[in-house]
Parts: C-alpha cells; sequence; structure tokens
C-alpha cells in the first residue's frame, strides 16, 4: 500500500469517526441552529426557495446558500437532526479534502497528513464541523479562494483564476460581502509584500469577476427586485457594516478574545505546538520567511487582525484562519509523525467519549427537543403557544413541532414595539402579540419565567398547571376554570 493511499485512509476512518458517528443524536439547539433550520423548514413550506423566512417573514440575516444547503438534504431525508447536521458535516470533508491536496501539492505527502489530520482533530474543527452555521462553508469558499489564487502564482496557470472566481462567489452566497472583502484583502496584502501585481494584470483576472458576478447575481439581484430598499437596509445596513461597527455581544468585545479562541480553539495540540516552538527557537532555529511561508502568514494574520477590529466578536469568526495555522504548526510535527499519529487517534477517542456523554447531555439543555414533544398533544387540540419575559430563544420549539411562539407585550408598548428600527431589534424574529390579543375564555401554553408567573396568573385567572422546564421558562398550560 502506497504511502498516500495509507494516509487517506486514515484521514478518512478518523473523519467518519469524527463527523458521523452520533451525529443524529445531537439535537438542534437555541439561539442560532434554530434560526437556520426553521428558515429552512419555512421555506420548504412555503414553496419559497428564494427569499429566507422565519416566522412566516422575511429574514434578511444571511444571504441562500447554508439555506439552501439544509433545504436539499431536509428534503431528501425529512426534517431531522441527522439531517440538519449533514451540510456541516459534508463540508467538513470537503475542506479536509481541500487541504490535503493544496498541502501535498506544495509542501509534500507527509506534511501534508499531519497538516490534514491536526484539522480535524483540532477542537474548534470539531465543534463547527457539527454546529448548524455557515462557518464550515465560510471556511471552504474562503479557503479555496486563496489557494487558487496561490496555485495560479506559483504555477503562472492563470486559469485557476476561474475557481478563484467561483469560489469566491459561493462565499458571498453563503456569509455576504465579507467572503469577497476578506480574500481580497489577503491577497492584495500578499501582492504588496511581494512587490508584484503582474499576476492580476492578466484577461483571466476581468474573465473571472465577469464569472462572480454572474454568480453572486444569481440570488442578489432577484432579492433586490423582490424586496428593494428593505432587503438592503436590513442585509447590508444591521447584519454587515453595523455589526463591524457596533457590537451586537458587547460581552465578548475585549481584546485578549480571540486569543482565547485561539488556545481553546487548537486544543489538544496547541499544548505541544508551545513547547516544541520553545525548544526550537532556543536552538536557534528560526521561521524562513519563503513565499510560501509569507502567504500562509500573511492569510493568518490578516484573518485575525480583521476580526479583532471588528466590533461584534463571536466564537466562529476567525475560523478562516485554521488551514494557515496548521500548515505552519505541522511542520513542528515532521520529526514526529508517529507520536503525532497516536496523539490524534487518541484524541479521536476522547472526542468519541465526549460526544456520548457530556456533549449530548449539554447540547439537549439548550434545546426545546423534550419539551416541544411534551407539548405535542396540546398543540394537535389546536392549543396556540406564548411567551412572556422568556430568559432565551425558543426557535427550536418551533421547528420541533410547527407551532409558532408569540411574545405577548403589554398593550401600552406593543405599538411600539413593532415600529421597526435599523437597529439590533430586527435580530428579535419572535412574532409579537398584545395581552388584548389573547382569547382569556381559551387554554393555551406559555412559556415564562417562575417568578412571572404569578402576574401571569393574575392576568389570566384559571387553572395552571407546569408541563416541563426550558432554560430557566417553565412551560404552562393554561385552561379556564
Amino acid at each position: 500500500m502506497t504511502e498516500d493511499r495509507k494516509n487517506v485512509i486514515i484521514l478518512v476512518t478518523v473523519y467518519i469517526l469524527l463527523y458521523f458517528v452520533g451525529n443524529n443524536l445531537l439535537p438542534i439547539t437555541d439561539p442560532v441552529e434554530s434560526n437556520y433550520v426553521e428558515t429552512a423548514r419555512e421555506m420548504i413550506v412555503s414553496g419559497d426557495y428564494f427569499s429566507p423566512r422565519i416566522y412566516d417573514n422575511y429574514w434578511f440575516d444571511k444571504p441562500i446558500l447554508f439555506y439552501w444547503e439544509l433545504i436539499f438534504f431536509f428534503k431528501i431525508f425529512g426534517f431531522n437532526d441527522f439531517a440538519a447536521r449533514l451540510a456541516p458535516t459534508l463540508m467538513t470533508g470537503l475542506a479536509m479534502t481541500v487541504l490535503y491536496l493544496f498541502a501535498r501539492r506544495h509542501y509534500g505527502k507527509k506534511l501534508a497528513f499531519i497538516a490534514t489530520l491536526m484539522f480535524i482533530t483540532s477542537l474548534e474543527t470539531w465543534y463547527i464541523g457539527h454546529a448548524v452555521i455557515t462557518d464550515m462553508t465560510l471556511l471552504v469558499t474562503i479557503s479555496l479562494t486563496l489557494m487558487s489564487f496561490y496555485n495560479a502564482y506559483t504555477s503562472h496557470n492563470y486559469r485557476w483564476y476561474y475557481l478563484l472566481s467561483a469560489s469566491s462567489a459561493l462565499a458571498v452566497l453563503d456569509k455576504g460581502p465579507i467572503g469577497l472583502a476578506l480574500p481580497g484583502l489577503i491577497i492584495l496584502l500578499f501582492l504588496i509584500v511581494q512587490r508584484d501585481f503582474k499576476p492580476v494584470l492578466v484577461k483571466e483576472t476581468l474573465l473571472g469577476l465577469i464569472l462572480f458576478s454572474l454568480i453572486v447575481s444569481i440570488w442578489y439581484v432577484p432579492m433586490y427586485m423582490l424586496h428593494g430598499k428593505e432587503f438592503l437596509e436590513v442585509f447590508l445596513g444591521v447584519h454587515n457594516v453595523m455589526r463591524a461597527v457596533s457590537s451586537e455581544h458587547p460581552l465578548f468585545n475585549v481584546w485578549y478574545y480571540y486569543f482565547v479562541i485561539f488556545i481553546v480553539g487548537f486544543i489538544p495540540w496547541i499544548f505541544v505546538a508551545v513547547p516544541l516552538s520553545i525548544k526550537k527557537w532556543s536552538q536557534g532555529l528560526r521561521l524562513k520567511l519563503s513565499t510560501d511561508t509569507r502567504f500562509l502568514l500573511i492569510w493568518a494574520l490578516c484573518v485575525f487582525t480583521f476580526f479583532e477590529l471588528v466590533a461584534t466578536k463571536y466564537v466562529t469568526y476567525t475560523f478562516p484562519y485554521m488551514f494557515p495555522v496548521v500548515l505552519l504548526l505541522s511542520r513542528l510535527f515532521i520529526k514526529y509523525e508517529k507520536k503525532f499519529l497516536y496523539g490524534s487517534i487518541a484524541t479521536a477517542g476522547v472526542y468519541l467519549i465526549l460526544l456520548f456523554t457530556v456533549a449530548t447531555a449539554q447540547i439537549s439543555k439548550y434545546s426545546a427537543k423534550d419539551i416541544a414533544e411534551i407539548a405535542k398533544p396540546y398543540l394537535l387540540k389546536g392549543v396556540p403557544v406564548y411567551c412572556f419575559d422568556r430568559s432565551g430563544e425558543v426557535v427550536s420549539f418551533t421547528y420541533y413541532t410547527g407551532a409558532f411562539v408569540y411574545d405577548l407585550i403589554p398593550p401600552i408598548v406593543y405599538n411600539l414595539i413593532l415600529e421597526k428600527k435599523l437597529d439590533w431589534s430586527v435580530t428579535d424574529n419572535m412574532p409579537k402579540k398584545s395581552f388584548d390579543d389573547v382569547n382569556k375564555d381559551e387554554p393555551f401554553l406559555l412559556f415564562t419565567l417562575e417568578s412571572r408567573a404569578k402576574f401571569m396568573q393574575e392576568l389570566f385567572p384559571g387553572r395552571w398547571i407546569v408541563l416541563g422546564k426550558y432554560l430557566g421558562n417553565n412551560l404552562y398550560y393554561r385552561e379556564k376554570e
């Protein structure tokens, strides 16, 4: 058996064990995953595969590509947890393949194997590879953009620009303008450092721009024609520009946030890479700034710095630096390939144990799947569902039941809350109802904190029964006595 084939078998085996096994045991969680799957579910139900919607309202949070991925697998396998997690799972496999082929082309089989194994066994990859979010797709599309550029730059075969343009367009369809801005900035900085702009002065650059424009126009042009100014204001204004200049999560807006993410994200390899790096530096060895090293450093540092400057911090934003970092770190492990392999197998075993013990139990706490089963007999009778002053999102409840949960608002502020503002309030997608809209003669279900239940019981007298608990909220069944 050739070394290349043996490496591929090991990589595929570890990948299947880590990213397929147990996927069906992980329920959809609030507050992020549930928004994606519920949007895809409602697009299927409505028959509108173009305009993302949630709670039957248009939803301009993210572009269309990841929703299409979810829709594709839902149509094949139905609405279930395995189908929902199949998109990030398969994207992880594609990411692994792209990384291995690129590394083998430029750095050889051994480094390609180590870098790819490090990638799929790093904690951040393991997390994002299971999460129903856009970030694994973004990693693949941005990385393929940059790899295509570097292949073109080193080989002078500028037909790679067509793949560059197509993958960049898909990144824009997955996450928005960042899919073009980030790889474009990295390429520009690399060319400035190299003092070489000839690679962009070729006909393939213009043809690539045309190809890019055609692909992104598949969705962006019809969306503007359908929704006009509102689409531009909410999608570009709030979810892109405002996210960059105003923090959506102020608690995380600290200078050391992404340093912590970097350390945690590269567990377990960060604990070995640091002492190895110190050892090599103490022995007088230095990193040679060859062309490929410059490109990888600019790629990694640019991603880190870019998101460090962006006001909104989020745990997955810097994930596009994963490829250059593992390619740089893997050089430390070349002399220790067997030990690295044994360490990777041990890491995979730990992840599997964590998946079937800690992970499934912890994830279930952030999913309304169980309480949705409790509520289904009542929902089948047509009982409406409300929430009041809740402590967390309950979108996963709607995904698992198909029943909309209405946020109850005091009449005095109801009209004010309904006024649309171009601020973070647009991210509150839950439909609203005034207290006056509730039929006091009919039974209903209500999510609320125990401390707020007394107020609601005085407002809506009757027989109140606690059915269950979710994210600090009790689910009450209320019927008139």
